[in-house]
């Protein structure tokens, strides 16, 4: 799925990290455990050097706990990477971060000395929140709309540590396409930039596979179809979502799927594993290189044109 949505400020929020990074001792990704791939920044690993990171699956309490240990594990294999997890039961563990930074920048540590740590993370991730709770005061606006922090902003925390909070940002072109229907499966863009039966097709394709007995249980289906549209055919009919002519409301039905996948209602689901990320980091090398070898075949043809034009002149 193409990703439209992508406001104005989150261009600015851009140019503004890729100025101060470089001055930045820790950088600390927000991510949501449910997609801990899909919910990166690709910013992140581009511009980062040297620097450590720590990587937070937040939303925890909504993701398959085993799936959250296997994506920590798996993120801790790269140089400088540490990883915590939090959900609304993990609430008071979260100034966890400050000892963790102080960890991985010793040599910002002590009297007169001030550690600079930015924090990033997509719309709707829960980054205001965890701020709220490291500042111990509200100094974060929160909702469950994306997109609510919309400037950069200097927070001073306990022990010398400098906050700089950035807008939730999404990237212009999303070349994944399974990242785009995760991405708007967890809420990460507006419902208004979606199209919910597309994306519940996706959703229910891969909950049919890595989460039956999950669909089993909440739909009251004892054997499950194999296509997803199908599916969400059934699942609607148990529902009640009919319209005139004794016709499954499909669209209803998809609302209905992706909002109790949201709220964890459906159980405790991730919808992408390290293997995956592995099989669709090669996919998307393909389509880069797919894409470079078009365009400089266009280029090679437009200088071909302009050599012939030079010569029919003479």
């Amino acid at each position: 799925m193409a990703i439209q949505w992508f406001p104005g400020h989150m261009n600015k929020a851009r140019n503004e990290i890729k100025e101060i990074m470089p001055q930045m001792d820790v950088i600390i990704e927000v991510l949501d455990a449910r997609i801990p791939y899909s919910s990166e920044n690709p910013m992140v690993a581009q511009l980062r050097g040297d620097k450590p990171v720590i990587k937070i699956l937040n939303k925890a309490d909504l993701a398959d706990p085993e799936m959250t240990k296997a994506w920590m594990a798996y993120f801790e294999q790269e140089d400088g990477v540490k990883t915590l997890s939090f959900g609304h039961d993990k609430a008071a563990e979260v100034h966890r971060i400050n000892a963790l930074c102080k960890k991985l920048a010793p040599h910002k540590v002590g009297q007169d000395k001030q550690l600079k740590a930015m924090i990033m993370g997509i719309p709707n991730v829960g980054k205001s929140t965890l701020i709220n709770i490291l500042a111990g005061r509200i100094v974060a606006k929160t909702g469950n709309e994306p997109a609510v922090t919309k400037a950069q902003q200097r927070i001073r925390l306990e022990d010398g540590i400098m906050l700089y909070d950035t807008p939730g940002m999404l990237w212009p072109k999303v070349e994944n396409e399974n990242s785009g229907y995760r991405l708007a499966a967890t809420g990460a863009i507006r419902d208004t930039a979606i199209n919910y039966e597309e994306v519940a097709s996706y959703t229910a394709e891969y909950l049919l596979k890595a989460y039956p007995e999950l669909l089993k249980s909440r739909y009251k289906i004892d054997e499950l179809p194999d296509c997803d549209w199908t599916f969400i055919e059934m699942a609607g009919r148990k529902r009640g979502c009919i319209r005139g002519g004794n016709q499954v409301d499909t669209h209803k039905m998809s609302e209905i799927l992706i909002n109790e996948l949201r709220d964890a209602v459906l159980g405790h689901v991730t919808m992408e594993t390290p293997q995956m990320r592995e099989e669709e980091e090669q996919m998307v090398a393909e389509i880069r290189a797919a894409a470079e070898a078009k365009k400089a075949a266009r280029e090679e043809e437009k200088r071909q044109r302009r050599a012939r034009a030079r010569k029919n002149r003479r």
